[in-house]
């Protein structure tokens, strides 16, 4: 019998060369219909026949343009913020805070309580004399502000801005020179006074404040207010651990949707229908926030918007946050002799004015008068620095 033979299985077929040529032109030819359907090619400029799709093309990208600066608008608003919302957190661990003294520049000292920024105006000089006349601590302007920024962690400054015409030949601007150079209790911001108004001399405010000093509180009060800074203190203490605070005498006023109104405000329609009331908000002749809040508003002013009503316009830039608002009646105290029956029962006033004048009237004459009958000397405890 012949042998066996090995079974081998046939090869498997191969595919022929030119079909495999073949078939990659295939594939070729169909991506390029793909392509050339779904994939639009650039048209040169002027080509005639594109011009519409050239003009939507200009418009989507005016669209996407304007999307994407509002996203960077935002996005470097939030970097602003958290820049400085960090740096203050570095400065606390540390328990200091940078010199606003020109002479100590480098130097670190303890962190504030709070900075109040009186607000005034350029013809208002005699209102900022009777105010150094009274509640602001005596004696030299250096020695005092220093005593009591060292002794009691409060800073307080007139705050105004510059002219129109801020020329070395103006008259203003000399006269605010010569006065900032003989109190050195003045603020001046890079701000043209008087334009766009209170809100945005708010906000300039604020940022150059906590570009200058480290505190818990950042006050804004009007140079007709008489103010106990000691009571002050004392209330802005108790809050001193909480991180978002607005602290003022707590209010609700009707929107005037009538245009020949001094209160008219513009954008009434925003509030709902014809008699509705604002928000609740603190009154403008003095409130508080804490340093978050004083932050959020420095590097969000570009965008904040401003109503007519100063304390209006501040009050919705904090309405939509985790804010705790104090409603504090002793910042609202009237004159005499309402301050005086409220320190005889044990509750001394922060703050006091005329709610019919919306401040002391007359307050280059009368603020003598009201501190001499509201000031609560136990309670303040300020430094007074001798007359030399």
């Amino acid at each position: 019998m012949a042998a066996a033979r090995p079974h081998h299985r046939a090869p498997p077929g191969r595919v022929p060369t030119r079909c495999v040529a073949a078939l990659c032109a295939a594939c070729f030819l169909l991506g390029v219909c793909v392509v050339n359907r779904y994939w639009a090619v650039p048209e040169p400029p002027d080509c005639p026949s594109k011009a519409n799709s050239g003009r939507s093309r200009a418009v989507l990208s005016q669209a996407q343009t304007r999307e994407v600066i509002i996203a960077l608008d935002r996005t470097i608003s939030d970097i602003e913020m958290r820049l400085a919302a960090a740096r203050a957190a570095q400065m606390r661990n540390q328990g200091v805070s940078p010199s606003d003294s020109a002479a100590d520049q480098g130097n670190m000292r303890p962190r504030l309580l709070f900075v109040m920024g009186i607000m005034t105006t350029f013809d208002n000089r005699r209102r900022r004399d009777s105010i150094r006349k009274t509640w602001m601590p005596q004696g030299r302007a250096c020695e005092r502000l220093r005593m009591l920024e060292k002794d009691k962690g409060i800073v307080t400054r007139f705050v105004i801005g510059r002219s129109a015409n801020p020329g070395p030949d103006s008259e203003v601007e000399r006269a605010m020179d010569a006065e900032e150079k003989e109190y050195n209790d003045i603020l001046r911001l890079n701000h043209v006074e008087g334009q766009d108004g209170l809100p945005l001399k708010i906000q300039m405010f604020l940022s150059s404040a906590l570009s200058t000093w480290d505190a818990d509180f950042y006050v804004k009060v009007d140079d007709d207010v008489h103010v106990n800074i000691g009571i002050t203190r004392s209330i802005l203490a108790r809050h001193r651990s909480k991180p978002r605070v607005y602290i003022g005498c707590m209010k609700s006023g009707p929107v005037i949707a009538n245009n020949e109104s001094k209160y008219y405000e513009p954008d009434h329609w925003k509030f709902g229908t014809a008699g509705n009331n604002y928000f609740r908000h603190a009154t403008r002749q003095l409130y508080a926030i804490t340093r978050d809040l004083a932050t959020y508003i420095s590097a969000n002013k570009h965008i904040l918007h401003k109503y007519t009503n100063e304390d209006v316009s501040f009050g919705s830039w904090l309405i939509g946050l985790d804010v705790e608002h104090v409603d504090e009646r002793s910042l609202c105290c009237g004159i005499p002799p309402d301050c005086e029956w409220k320190a005889q029962a044990g509750n001394p006033c922060g703050a006091s004015f005329d709610w019919n004048c919306s401040g002391v009237c007359n307050p280059a004459e009368r603020m003598e008068e009201v501190h001499r009958r509201c000031w609560e000397h136990r309670e303040a405890a300020l430094p007074q620095a001798q007359e030399s």
